[in-house]
């Protein structure tokens, strides 16, 4: 038992909120990697094409207002690592509060250095800048195998399959590509194949089954995870596939990612080589999530449910 958990600690990846936040946000995003400022001012214009606005911060505040509502007594907070409220800030409002112990939900599902670690390395920054008032917070484990994240990505994907002819349709399961060195040390990549492979199962689905891969940076030189979703999509016109329903499983709500890269990039690649294009909804903030963090929660305070990462597991990547 852990009668000490006072308070749900939401943690997720932030985003602008507004064209004056564009390329500080980035410059949050990208701090330590040397990005040449003109590749920064690139991908600032992606956004501000959509308004320069992430829908992120957004659903999280709709997480949040949800938990708030069911979560029996426990305060919600939140803190994000790139934008605000940023999570050292969170923190000390927390600290202020009298919160002594918090259980920290991540909003990224799989396990990964940037996925999973880093958020720990975060955490554990902002009690160091809060100092010795800062409250203990324990991460939730990864949650890519629970239901509540995986089943509407069922329905949806059952959904949009049942309007389309069997035989010329692919579903395609995406998710953030990572460098192959970051891909090697974890198991993100299968454990997406499983969540691949338990959506397609509960479609019934019986035509062509692919993991892309979107949102790849960095030098071009260093190998990232593939196929690219916009080279499997060239691949599947040319076997004959006319419709894709995409399924963005390596996310739970609706980043600038899913928005540009395949409501915007993917679907112009798509309409370019002559395939129907349809991209699911993520499960967004809805019930299922809210009621998905407080089962984890519930778990961790009744019984040590807690799987946590093990001292060596998702290191960062190799540096060449």
């Amino acid at each position: 038992m852990e009668p000490d958990v006072d308070a749900i600690l939401v943690v997720s990846f932030g985003g602008p909120e507004g064209p004056d936040d564009v390329l500080p946000f980035l410059e949050n995003v990208t701090r330590g990697r040397n990005v040449p400022p003109d590749r920064l001012a690139e991908v600032a214009r992606n956004y501000e094409q959509r308004g320069g606005v992430s829908p992120l911060n957004a659903q999280m505040r709709e997480l949040v207002a949800g938990l708030q509502v069911k979560a029996r007594n426990l305060p919600v907070y939140w803190g994000n690592r790139n934008w605000h409220p940023m999570l050292a800030d969170t923190v000390r409002q927390m600290a202020d509060d009298g919160v002594h112990h918090a259980l920290a939900f991540v909003t990224s599902a799989y396990s990964s250095y940037s996925s999973c670690r880093q958020y720990l390395e975060d955490i554990e920054a902002a009690r160091a800048a809060v100092g010795a008032d800062a409250p203990t917070i324990t991460k939730l484990p990864p949650f890519w195998d629970r239901a509540e994240f995986v089943d509407p990505f069922v329905a949806g994907a059952t959904a949009a399959l049942a309007q389309r002819p069997a035989a010329t349709t692919a579903l395609v399961g995406t998710a953030h590509s990572l460098p192959t060195s970051m891909a090697e040390s974890c198991d993100y990549e299968a454990q997406l194949t499983t969540v691949l492979e338990r959506v397609a199962n509960g479609t019934g689905h019986r035509g062509p089954t692919e993991l892309a891969w979107q949102s790849r940076s960095g030098p071009p030189q260093i190998p990232w995870l593939e196929p690219d979703i916009g080279d499997l999509l060239t691949r599947l016109a040319g076997d004959g596939i006319t419709h894709v329903v995409a399924a963005p499983i390596g996310f739970l709500t609706d980043h600038f990612e899913v928005i540009w890269d395949l409501d915007t990039v993917a679907a112009a690649q798509a309409e370019a080589v002559g395939i129907d294009w349809h991209r699911i909804p993520t499960p967004g903030p809805g019930p299922a999530p809210v009621d998905l963090v407080l089962r984890l929660v519930d778990e961790a305070r009744s019984d040590g449910g807690l799987r946590l990462c093990p001292a060596a597991c998702c290191p960062p990547p190799r540096r060449p």
